[in-house]
């Protein structure tokens, strides 16, 4: 198992799109979510992953992650075992120093949604931010897609202040 250590961010406009060397569609659901742990199966375009995570850490920065590539027609029919509230997502990857930005542009009840990651060696390491970095979200569980899952953005985003939600980029159907 590795320690997986990130933060998580809003995403102002979309420049991000522009940026981005590569996206991808993930669509992923969980088998299990309780007390922080996690069972999930993602198919991302077309691979299987059967990914078991651990709670986050009191600040929700860390948490133990095991993820294993498997065959995406063991995906699929894994899928069929998954908790209601599939999420549905474009991930677009943008370089920024020595660090990659994972960007979720969200769909379906969580439309609207925007958000970015970056994967850490520690806790303090010191990284570049793109210009289309917003308010921070590391912590804030209502920002996990096991939460999404069950309590979609399209149920809370207007508990969000009104300048975090004018900074995020017009919704965009998926190609």
């Amino acid at each position: 198992m590795a320690l997986e250590i990130e933060r998580k961010f809003l995403v102002k406009g979309d420049a991000y799109r522009q940026e981005a060397y590569s996206s991808s569609h993930i669509q992923q659901g969980y088998i299990l979510s309780a007390k922080g742990k996690t069972v999930r199966v993602r198919i991302r375009d077309d691979k299987g992953y059967l990914t078991i995570k651990g709670p986050s850490d009191g600040k929700g920065m860390a948490r133990y992650e095991w993820e294993k590539e498997i065959p995406l027609n063991e995906a699929q029919e894994l899928m069929l075992l998954c908790e209601p509230g599939v999420i549905d997502k474009r991930r677009f990857l943008v370089k920024s120093g020595n660090h990659t930005f994972e960007v979720d542009e969200f769909y379906g009840d969580n439309e609207g949604l925007v958000m970015a990651e970056v994967e850490l060696g520690s806790e303090d390491e010191a990284f570049e931010k793109p210009a289309f970095i917003g308010r921070e979200v590391t912590g804030d569980r209502r920002f996990y897609n096991g939460h999404l899952r069950q309590m979609p953005f399209l149920l809370w985003r207007n508990t969000l202040p009104r300048e975090d939600l004018q900074a995020l980029p017009k919704p965009r159907q998926e190609n």
